[in-house]
């Protein structure tokens, strides 16, 4: 069992939500209500146009337990991710995304994989995925490619509801892309990962800030990227020692 666990901490990067932010925040709330941590949810602006970052505001200033950072401009979802890595106040983050197609009543049921004990991350797969049979199968074919390569079993990486423990999270390298590959980088790192099936639900507000195209060749030299850190990736276990325990 994980019994070092206080506080969650929700990582959610956000741009150009606005429509969807006063539903998100309830449904992550009454998701997290009950359990028995301490919690807080943590919007990343990532540099909106429209009104996110004054809708941010006005949930921050009636309920404490959202807090927010906000980009100076755009930046994209993995510095919004590891952003929220290095600020997250809790032991355990978990990550969605604002566009409501990830289910927050998910949560409680990732998180009590997590507390059993012997994984250092849960990550979601969209068991009925909800978006267009191009957009599934563009996403299906990277999935296959990723793993591939990598070496990996992951089902749905692109799934952005995960449970991740927080000391490693912030240790995982930070590039354009990272968010892709986050259970590779957390094993890197001796994360242990198991995955759950989640729900996913279809877009009604705004719209999606992803094509298929146009990040083909940029992911694929993330790939090639992530490959070569994994051959190159240095590791230890030290034995014994007569420094003092790190506080």
């Amino acid at each position: 069992m994980h019994t070092d666990i206080h506080t969650i901490s929700l990582v959610i990067p956000v741009y150009n939500e606005e429509d969807n932010l006063p539903e998100l925040y309830r449904q992550c709330r009454d998701a997290l209500e009950d359990l028995p941590y301490a919690w807080e949810i943590l919007m990343v602006d990532d540099g909106s146009t429209d009104a996110s970052l004054a809708n941010i505001k006005a949930l921050a200033a009636a309920d404490p337990r959202v807090r927010y950072l906000a980009f100076d401009r755009n930046h994209g979802q993995s510095a919004a991710f590891a952003a929220g890595f290095a600020h997250a106040a809790g032991e355990v983050i978990v990550t969605l995304d604002a566009d409501l197609q990830n289910d927050p009543a998910d949560i409680p049921r990732l998180l009590a994989r997590y507390a059993e004990g012997d994984v250092d991350m849960v990550i979601g797969w969209r068991e009925k995925r909800q978006d267009t049979w191009v957009r599934r199968g563009a996403s299906k074919l990277a999935n296959a490619i990723r793993n591939a390569l990598t070496g990996e079993t992951v089902r749905d990486t692109g799934c952005s509801l995960k449970v991740l423990r927080a000391d490693l999270a912030r240790r995982i390298p930070v590039f354009t892309g990272m968010h892709r590959f986050l259970p590779t980088l957390m094993k890197m790192h001796g994360a242990r990962v198991a995955e759950m099936p989640v729900h996913h639900r279809p877009r009604t507000r705004g719209v999606s800030k992803y094509g298929i195209l146009d990040r083909a060749w940029t992911a694929w030299w993330d790939l090639l990227a992530v490959r070569w850190m994994q051959r190159r990736h240095v590791s230890w276990r030290i034995r014994e020692t007569n420094l003092p325990p790190t506080p």
